[in-house]
């Protein structure tokens, strides 16, 4: 059988995002964490390679679209920071950059 990925929130954006979200927002981007910590695979639909090391969990609730950053680290899922609502065709730079700099503020801070 194999070991399910522990999930991991680094610092306060993740919590701080779920926060400005609905229940049933919240339940989807849950659902596709659970995925994500219980499947070998999982669909490109759903995760997404982004730059770094960085990937992308995506959910979509009433049409409208979820992201949030993470990295692996070993066998775990780091959830760096917030998500947001993704509402242009292209992940906006910043966020990416955000995303980046909060991964090597989790690496300097191990």
């Amino acid at each position: 059988m194999k070991q399910e990925r522990k999930i991991i929130a680094f610092k306060h954006y993740y919590k701080e995002f779920m926060q400005t979200l609905n229940a049933g927002e919240q339940r989807k981007i849950h659902y596709v964490l659970d995925m994500l910590a219980t499947q070998e695979r999982i669909s490109a639909k759903l995760v997404k390679s982004v730059r770094d090391g960085v990937y992308e969990l995506r959910a979509e609730y009433e049409s409208n679209i979820y992201r949030i950053f993470f990295i692996f680290d070993g066998g775990n899922i780091v959830v760096l920071f917030n998500g947001f609502q993704k509402k242009t065709q292209k992940t906006p730079e910043n966020e990416i950059k955000k995303a980046i700099e909060l991964k090597n503020e989790y690496y300097g801070s191990k």
